[in-house]
């Protein structure tokens, strides 16, 4: 085929085209500029590449393209003013956090965009003054937390040009708003949510004031604004949201058409739907920030007849909040010493079950098309003969569906020694490979706070123990590893359930809502939940002035309608205890130690094709 005549006239078309493409904007088109990058309405501005198109210039300008068009197809530029703080430091800051938690979205989603991505930032920390800062002062605290909010977001290190830099300011603050950085992870997808937890940033910062809770109906108007806009809204808000910005792309891309990623906008409708009777308000059910646990319990049916006698004690808390990071080490390193003989076993079981995933996510092609795409293979056949026909191809779809795994673990004091050992392993390889698969999983565990009730039964003491109180203990709901956590950052975590005193009561019931609760406001097609428990729910404090069957009357309720009502797909592995009479989908095991390869045959068994959504059959 004869060469193309103007290589980066080609270069130019097909940038063009992907910003259109990736942006899902049709108007979109695209210059280039020797000045700074920049957007303006549809008109995106890159760097001009050399003639003879160099690789790194040519991913440079890629990463711009790549960047204004996911601030397209990510941004809300309505919501971004409503909620952004006044001009400064605080407003710069908001500006290139927002920015970095739109091109995680897109590399997180596409490798492609992610390498294109890494080079233009590479390329534009050069030229700041982060590059150039020999003190702390000099630091620009808007570049710095841009680049640690993305480094939680897609697990990339900073470009090394700004380490020193970084290393002068992130222990400060790391220490005033960890806990709320952390908190950013699991909301990328919500805008709403992740500007309120980055204003909670600012207010541990001293920038800001706190926040506190926005208004319920913040939610529904912004959907409303959502659904009303059309292509072309909005283009005038940018004109007041760039200023003092330390990156050109938070001063110049505020004019974006699209209402919003549109994942995001369902994902704020379930929210919305599931806590609209709550006080979570805009926590969202991803968030690191306890909240009330038993709140979905207002969801279920009437006849329902379980009730907390107080939720104020309860927490939902990250592992590392339970103990210091150097504790968590040697609790990690505890974990590896004891199960090293098993780790290979269940590696190998791991390994199948990727191999069976990668396979099903293989795609394919149909040749011979009257349509579709080209086929240059076949090229040679219209030389041998000119008469021949063109032959086309088509991709074939994949049947394997974008699928987030939830694994809720029993930590109750009858799990200890090894069967929470060997329950802790398993969930570590097992997210490991699936996070190579290219599958979301979610470790929990579940206890209480105290042994025989704590100050739930104390409150109840002191006010004239009334009948028939209900549940009578603190609840201690622990995340392990959120679901859009990589899985090297969650690691240390597991090793938590090694820690003494830990394990107490198990209170199942609550703890399947809670875990359900989280995975049902995931955006992903598939969201599976496995259970490993040993054994029905005990609590003493709460049977003790309730009827025997209290607690597992509410976990076959619970089970019923989930199973019969909610699109999550429910299994469970019991663990020397027959949970077949409870759950429909469910194996039991004697040995502990069989653990491992349970768990990848019922996920294998689940990810097979002709399986599709079914409920696995009893066992």
């Amino acid at each position: 085929m004869p060469q193309p005549e103007n290589p980066i006239e080609d270069f130019r078309q097909a940038l063009a085209a992907t910003l259109r493409a990736l942006g899902h904007e049709r108007e979109a088109d695209l210059g280039y500029t020797a000045d700074k990058p920049g957007m303006s309405g549809a008109q995106a501005r890159v760097p001009q590449p050399a003639r003879n198109l160099p690789a790194d210039q040519v991913a440079e300008a890629r990463g711009w393209a790549d960047a204004f068009a996911l601030r397209q197809r990510h941004h809300d530029p309505k919501r971004h003013a409503a909620d952004q703080p006044p001009a400064g430091l605080p407003r710069d800051i908001y500006n290139a956090v927002e920015q970095a938690r739109i091109e995680a979205i897109g590399s997180r989603d596409m490798a492609g965009v992610a390498a294109n991505l890494t080079r233009m930032t590479e390329t534009r920390i050069k030229a700041d003054p982060i590059a150039r800062a020999r003190t702390e002062a000099e630091v620009p605290l808007a570049t710095a937390l841009a680049l640690m909010v993305r480094e939680r977001l897609t697990g990339e290190l900073p470009p090394a040009a700004a380490v020193p830099a970084l290393a002068m300011v992130r222990a400060g603050i790391e220490a005033k708003a960890g806990g709320h950085l952390d908190e950013l992870v699991a909301r990328i997808g919500d805008q709403a949510a992740f500007n309120l937890s980055l204003r909670r940033v600012l207010s541990d910062l001293g920038l800001a004031d706190d926040p506190g809770e926005e208004p319920e109906e913040d939610d529904s108007e912004q959907q409303d604004e959502s659904d009303e806009e059309s292509p072309g809204e909005g283009e005038d808000e940018s004109d007041d949201e760039g200023g003092g910005c330390e990156s050109d792309m938070e001063t110049r891309a505020e004019e974006s058409d699209e209402a919003g990623d549109e994942g995001a906008t369902t994902q704020s409708e379930m929210d919305s739907d599931a806590t609209s009777e709550s006080e979570m308000g805009e926590e969202g059910e991803e968030g690191m920030t306890p909240w009330r646990p038993n709140q979905p319990l207002s969801d279920l049916p009437p006849d329902f007849d379980y009730k907390a006698y107080t939720d104020k004690f309860d927490e939902t808390i990250g592992a590392e909040e339970l103990c210091d990071p150097e504790e968590l080490t040697r609790l990690r390193a505890y974990l590896d010493q004891q199960l090293v003989h098993l780790q290979g076993a269940v590696t190998k079981l791991a390994n199948r079950l990727q191999r069976r995933l990668m396979a099903q996510q293989n795609r394919a092609w149909d040749f011979d098309q009257e349509e579709g795409q080209l086929d240059a293979a076949r090229l040679s056949r219209i030389v041998a003969n000119p008469m021949h026909a063109l032959s086309y191809k088509i991709e074939r779809d994949t049947t394997f569906r974008d699928t987030v795994v939830t694994l809720l673990i029993d930590n109750s004091g009858s799990m200890r020694g090894r069967p929470i050992s060997i329950a802790a392993i398993c969930a570590d390889i097992l997210a490991r490979t699936l996070e190579r698969c290219g599958v979301k999983v979610e470790i929990l565990g579940f206890t209480t706070r105290a042994w025989k009730g704590g100050q739930s039964r104390e409150r109840w003491l002191a006010e004239g123990r009334p009948a028939k109180p209900g549940r009578l203990n603190d609840l201690r709901h622990i995340v392990y590893k959120t679901a859009d956590a990589p899985w090297r950052r969650a690691r240390k975590n597991l090793g938590l359930m090694m820690r003494e005193g830990l394990l107490k009561e198990n209170i199942d019931g609550e703890a399947l809502m809670w875990a359900h609760h989280r995975l049902i406001g995931r955006p992903e097609d598939r969201r599976i939940l496995m259970v490993i428990s040993d054994g029905a729910p005990v609590d003493d404090s709460t049977l003790s002035v309730n009827s025997g069957n209290y607690l597992e009357r509410h976990l076959r309720q619970v089970i019923g309608w989930i199973e019969a009502r909610s699109p999550v797909e429910l299994i469970a592995i019991g663990i020397g205890h027959d949970v077949t009479r409870y759950y429909k989908s469910a194996v039991t095991i004697m040995d502990a130690e069989q653990l491992g390869g349970t768990m990848v045959e019922q996920l294998a068994q689940l990810f097979e094709e002709d399986k599709g959504p079914k409920k696995l059959a009893r066992r």
